[in-house]
């Protein structure tokens, strides 16, 4: 069932903090100025297109139930942007539970999220996440496919590499994701973790502006929509290196992201430009 309508607006400032929470101007504070600054002389400031996946979110139409929520990783997600994003708007979203899947070791939930421009009623952003909550499968349910993905077997296109702040966690839960999964060591321990965890939407975060530098000379009117699983965590102050593969004669593309031991923590990447 459909949520009823909610509305989100944001500002300059939410933009400004989003992009400092994921990583713009870390080790070059002169860079990316269009992102974190709002009065540099002949520099306008623009909006990081992930920031679209924060606008767009609201509650699910149903409560979930009963559940450890220190077990609940977001999985997978999804976002496609039908504009660019002003520097300050508001939005009014719909939140759909599309499936829920049994997946052996827990549970996945799937829901869309629609995001409409609350003075005009045009799209504005069209989201699909994924939240798996471990040790809540085995009920018997589809276990559901996605799409079809294969990393290419040749070297990447484009390789980047990004860091990340030790408190990198710090910054980016002032956007609105107060999860002590990320900040409290007890929490984390319960969930099985050695220390508190980067926000998965964190990590999408940065991939998405290694994409947005690398495949869309950093035009974020270029970016149209990027899609990616979520295989492992990253701890705060990790290094990440966003491999990208392109599609030849179109503006798709696949990628992965990894931490600094190689493990892959976003697989199944798809992005496209426009």
């Amino acid at each position: 069932m459909p949520s009823e309508p909610q509305l989100r607006s944001w500002d300059s400032k939410d933009a400004l903090l989003y992009a400092v929470g994921v990583g713009a101007g870390l080790g070059s504070p002169l860079e990316e100025l269009e992102f974190t600054t709002e009065n540099c002389e002949g520099i306008e400031q623009k909006v990081l297109p992930t920031f679209g996946v924060l606008i767009a979110q609201a509650r699910a139409g149903r409560s979930l139930g009963d559940f450890n929520r220190a077990m609940l990783v977001h999985a997978e997600q999804f976002f496609e942007l039908h504009r660019p994003l002003p520097v300050t708007g508001t939005v009014r979203t719909v939140s759909t539970v599309t499936g829920i899947y049994d997946k052996g070791s827990g549970a996945l939930v799937v829901s869309e999220n629609v995001a409409t421009d609350a003075g005009t009623g045009e799209p504005l952003v069209t989201a699909r996440s994924g939240t798996f909550i471990r040790g809540e499968g085995g009920f018997g349910g589809p276990r559901g496919a996605g799409p079809p993905w294969e990393r290419p077997g040749r070297e990447p296109d484009q390789q980047v590499v990004l860091r990340t702040r030790p408190e990198q966690a710090l910054v980016y839960r002032l956007s609105g994701d107060r999860n002590p999964l990320h900040v409290d060591p007890k929490f984390a321990a319960r969930g099985g973790f050695s220390q508190p965890i980067l926000h998965g939407l964190c990590t999408y975060g940065v991939t998405g502006r290694a994409l947005l530098h690398a495949l869309c000379g950093s035009d974020p009117a270029r970016f149209r929509s990027m899609s990616g699983r979520f295989s492992h965590p990253v701890l705060p102050g990790e290094s990440l290196t966003v491999s990208m593969w392109r599609q030849r004669g179109s503006d798709t593309a696949a990628f992965q992201t990894t931490r600094e031991d190689g493990v892959v923590v976003i697989d199944r990447g798809l992005f496209q430009g426009g």
